[in-house]
Parts: structure tokens; sequence; C-alpha cells
């Protein structure tokens, strides 16, 4: 595989950039972007012998994606497209010489790549060779544009693709769900039109807009007022008894966070909450007569002679953990090392750390397991679960609201969370 060898036409790197003409900006500015295009084709070419040769023993992952965000700055979804590219090219050598000669970007070839792996059904063999030979041509040199492309390939499948009209067509939809750098996740889909109708049918009744009590107008965005529907109908489905299961239960969310961090927003540790306090009040709820009248604010049942443990002290560290569902194990010992033991934050299993204040509005109607850790992290006690708003207490704020509480709001009780005026861990 033949690589033109970079960094032929740049100036001494020893020039400050100051010191440089107005035409040497130009001309340096321009080498460097070529030079970084072969620099990523070469990187291309290195992992493609890396995927092949190298023995998972010797690389210490299952696949050069894990080891390249391991020991690089790349994101996983990134080394991950960098793997792709590379076991690609080798099937496609026309595209492969045109990112290696630095004349398409990496970015074109990946586009020209998807449409050669997947062409349309019913486009010939003669006419996918010279489809692709257009296309990499089209993205050849600093002309290039990606929608002159996009456009190119959407033609051909209009023309050669499924029997479906393409609006019906199923087999091209896609979802991609990618986690930011700052924590947060970026959607975008390419749904067909029965599935695009049902999601808008779900969104409408929700997007409405809701003026305050007063008649203040509401001032969300409509995208705003979108997102804010879409998480309303996760919740919904979550709450439902009849959605499939994961890991044996059914999924919902996961946090965990330090007992001492969820009580105290100061971030001082109590010394005197211990795992019997949480397993007393487990205890109380598994126990709870159905007679029994139960306090509508605090969520705990009346009893004439309360049920305690007695209590122990322990040094060990106690973790609460919502009623949990499986997913991708984050490297949370990476960041103990970075943050330390006493972190002041939560902690869920897709998305990594959470702030203590949303740990606790979370908290406030959840399913709750008590577990004492020990100061290496391992669990050495599991406490009875307990929900913070027992199922008595939600038909109690059921009977007397009829619904969410808040002013202007009008859900309806299924769709509405309990909340305490004091959190009960307070």
């Amino acid at each position: 595989m033949r690589i033109e060898h970079p960094f032929d036409t740049l100036l001494p790197i020893t020039t400050e950039i100051w010191q440089l003409s107005e035409a040497e900006l130009l001309a340096d500015a321009a080498a460097v972007s070529h030079d970084i295009q072969l620099l990523e084709a070469r990187r291309i070419a290195l992992v493609a012998d890396i995927d092949t040769r190298v023995s998972r023993e010797k690389l210490g992952f299952p696949g050069p994606a894990g080891w390249l965000t391991s020991t690089t700055l790349l994101t996983p979804s990134k080394a991950t497209k960098i793997v792709a590219l590379a076991r690609g090219l080798k099937n496609f050598p026309d595209i492969a010489d045109a990112v290696n000669t630095g004349v398409m970007s990496v970015d074109h070839a990946a586009l020209i790549l998807t449409f050669a792996e997947t062409p349309p059904k019913n486009l010939p063999q003669e006419g996918r060779d010279i489809a692709r030979t257009a296309m990499i041509t089209a993205a050849t040199g600093p002309g290039a544009r990606t929608d002159k492309i996009r456009e190119a390939i959407t033609k051909l499948e209009d023309t050669y693709g499924s029997d479906k009209p393409p609006p019906e067509d199923t087999d091209r939809n896609e979802l991609f769900a990618s986690k930011m750098l700052n924590q947060r996740l970026c959607l975008k889909a390419d749904f067909d039109a029965v599935t695009a109708e049902k999601l808008f049918t779900a969104l409408s009744p929700l997007t409405e807009p809701r003026p305050a009590a007063d008649g203040t107008p509401d001032e969300r965005s409509p995208a705003r007022r979108r997102a804010d529907a879409f998480g309303q109908i996760l919740d919904h489905y979550l709450a439902t008894k009849d959605r499939p299961t994961e890991g044996g239960e059914r999924p919902h969310i996961n946090l965990h966070i330090r007992l001492q961090d969820l009580h105290s927003l100061s971030g001082q540790n109590s010394d005197d909450i211990t795992d019997d306090e949480t397993t007393r009040a487990a205890a109380e709820s598994d126990n709870a007569d159905p007679a029994d009248p139960v306090d509508i604010d605090a969520g705990n049942p009346i009893h004439s002679d309360p049920i305690r443990s007695d209590p122990t002290e322990s040094d060990a560290a106690n973790e609460l953990e919502t009623d949990s569902a499986a997913g991708p194990s984050q490297d949370r010992g990476a960041y103990r090392d970075l943050f330390g033991d006493g972190t002041t934050v939560g902690w869920l299993p897709w998305m990594g750390p959470l702030s203590r204040n949303t740990s606790r509005q979370l908290a406030c109607d959840c399913v709750l397991t008590a577990i004492v850790m020990d100061e290496n992290g391992n669990p050495l006690n599991l406490a009875r679960t307990a929900r913070t708003v027992t199922a008595k207490q939600k038909r109690a704020l059921t009977a007397r609201d009829h619904g969410c509480a808040f002013p202007g709001c009008g859900k309806p009780a299924a769709w509405t969370e309990g909340h305490h005026i004091s959190m009960p861990l307070s």
C-alpha cells in the first residue's frame, strides 16, 4: 500500500508563526492540512495491519478500537470509525488509494465506503463500479462537497433501491445515540414514514405550550418542548409493568452514590449516619401492616411500636443503589483515581457522573438499596430494598392531588412522581 510521506512541504518547525509572511502563512496552513490527511491515511493503514497481525494477547484488548481509546486521545466512537475504515478499505483499493495519496478526505472516504459496502439492492455490479468511480472523482480535491456526494447516493438508492418507496423502506431506519464530552447525549435518527408518524403522534399532546397558572405564556422553544415530551414518554415507558426485561429485571435508571454525599450538600460527611438507618427504613416498609396509616409527607407507616434494628457503627462507605438495570460498564476505577474516594457526585452506568442535586431528585421517588462497602469499594453487606415513596403513600397522594400538584401542570397521576418536601435521608 503506497502512502505519500508527510512533512515534505512544511516550513521548518522552528519558525515562529508570527515571523511568517502572509504568503508563508497561507502556504504553511495548506501544507499542514495536506499532511494531516496523509497522517490520517497512515494511521488507518497501521490500524489495518494491527488488526490482522497483532495478537489479542499482545494488544491487551479484544480489538484495535479499545487499544486506540486507551493509548491515545481518541474517543471510542472515533476509534471505532478508524477501525471500520481500516477493515473496509482493504476491499476497495480504489478508495484506499485516493485516501493514501491525500486527494480525498477520510470523511468522504467513509461516505463512499458505506455506499460501496451496502449498495442499492437492484444496482448491477457493473453499475456499482461505475458509481463508485464517479463518486471518487467527485470527492477528489479541494472542490469536493459532501452534499453533492450525498445527493448522488440518494439518487442511486431511489432508482435502484428497494421495491418499497423510500419513505416506507424500514431497511433505511437508523438511530444514532452519541455521548458527548460534556456528559450530554446527541441523537440523530432516520425513520420510515410509519415510525415517524408514531413518534409525532406520541409527542403531539405533550408538546403543546403550557401557560403558567397566572397566564404567563410558555417560554420554551418548540425544540425544548419536544425534548421535554420525549423525556415524559421515557418516564411513562419505564413506569409500566409489561415492558421487556434485561438481565432478569425490567429496565430502569441505575444510580450509585455514597450515602454521605446524598445526605450532605455541603460536602461534609455525617459520621452518625450508618447503614442501619436505611436498613430500619427498609424493615419498616417491608413489615408494614396494610391497616397501618401512612405519613403522607414522610412516607413512613405510623406504628404504635416502630420496628427498629440495633444500630452498629461502621467505617465502611455506604452506597445507595436505585433498583438497577444492566448497562455498559464505565471505568469508575479511573474516575476514583482522579477524584479520590470522597467524590461528591452520583454515578450512572450509561452516562457516568451525575450531580448530587439531580441525584437527590432521583432518590426522592425510587427503589433504594443500601450497600455497605469497605475502603477498597468491595461490597460487605446488602440491605433490604425499600421505596422512598411507598405504594400506600402514592395512593394517598393520588387521592389528595388527583395528578401533578405543580401549578399549571395537569399531568395525570400515572405520569407523576412523588417528591418529598423534606428528604427522608436528611
